[in-house]
């Protein structure tokens, strides 16, 4: 929920939005099945390629994502974020910014 909550029309294609989480395609498809029968997201046709699938982020899907967001970023904060000061939280930025570029290295790009 949290990438298409952050693409552009809250909308990726399914092998795109596969390679964001990291999943195969196989078991996106089982969860956006389970997804879309609660109305979470919506599936729709990727321009004129029928081998392809847009998923959306549906109304319903973005609503209960804030919801949850709202209280799971409150324990972040409560159990991880307090727990350093601002200087260790700097140089843990700045470490992870280090550790997601190695990891975007290795990942290959979207299909466009």
């Amino acid at each position: 929920m949290l990438a298409l909550s952050e693409a552009p029309d809250r909308t990726l294609r399914s092998s795109d939005l596969a390679v964001v989480v990291g999943w195969e395609r196989s078991r996106l498809s089982h969860h956006l099945r389970r997804m879309e029968a609660r109305q979470l997201v919506l599936r729709g046709a990727v321009g004129g390629d029928a081998r392809g699938a847009a998923i959306t982020l549906s109304p319903t899907g973005a609503g209960v994502f804030r919801s949850s967001s709202a209280a799971h970023l409150r324990v972040v904060r409560d159990v991880f974020i307090d727990a350093f000061t601002a200087e260790q939280l700097e140089n843990m930025r700045v470490l992870t910014a280090a550790l997601h570029r190695h990891l975007d290295a290795g990942r290959p790009a979207p299909e466009g």
